[in-house]
């Protein structure tokens, strides 16, 4: 796990957004692990990105707190979030994967239309973060594999939101670089 300090100030403040009900702030907080991801490629900042952004998107969900479940939801998120940053501050990684494996694991303890709601949520999320990570220079066919989600969903994504238009590097012409060349050498 690459910038454990990082991840871990991260689910802290993810918990406090969460005790406090500001989602705005959750998703923010997933913004900040795509950038880390998008060098490192590494499973953890990903997991947590996703994780946290859906996380973000459920509780801004109101309704969602009316639905059959939310409390067991609600419970078993709060512990796993909790028992993952002590996990974190024991640099205990090996625990931690298991402990945060369990907030995707909650979803399955519910029954009903708030099950159906989540995944539906984890499912975009997954997508939303590999448009951001694709947006950050990774290949469609890398960033794909590494959410485990279709090229094809992904390519459709990107194309749907323009990401995939964004030029981040601009062309220089052959003129200006012998130009830039020359006030460096004289």
């Amino acid at each position: 796990m690459k910038e454990v300090e990082n991840i871990l100030n991260i689910l802290k403040e993810t918990r406090k957004a969460i005790e406090k009900n500001e989602p705005s702030i959750i998703k923010n907080l997933s913004n900040q692990t795509i950038h880390t991801a998008s060098l490192t490629q590494d499973a953890d900042n990903i997991a947590v990105a996703v994780v946290v952004y859906s996380l973000a998107k459920i509780f801004e969900r109101t309704d969602y707190k009316q639905l059959k479940g939310w409390n067991n939801f609600y419970s078993i998120t709060s512990k796993a979030l909790n028992n993952s940053i002590a996990d974190l501050e024991k640099n205990d990684l090996e625990k931690f994967r298991k402990d945060f494996g369990f907030l995707t694991k909650a979803i399955n303890k519910i029954s009903g239309k708030l099950k159906k709601y989540i995944q539906e949520v984890l499912s975009k999320a997954k997508i939303n973060k590999a448009s951001r990570l694709y947006e950050h220079g990774l290949s469609l066919e890398k960033t794909a594999k590494l959410l485990g989600v279709s090229m094809f969903d992904l390519a459709d994504y990107t194309g749907k939101t323009g990401i995939s238009e964004v030029q981040y590097g601009q062309t220089v012409s052959p003129r200006m670089r012998v130009k830039w060349l020359k006030e460096i050498f004289e």
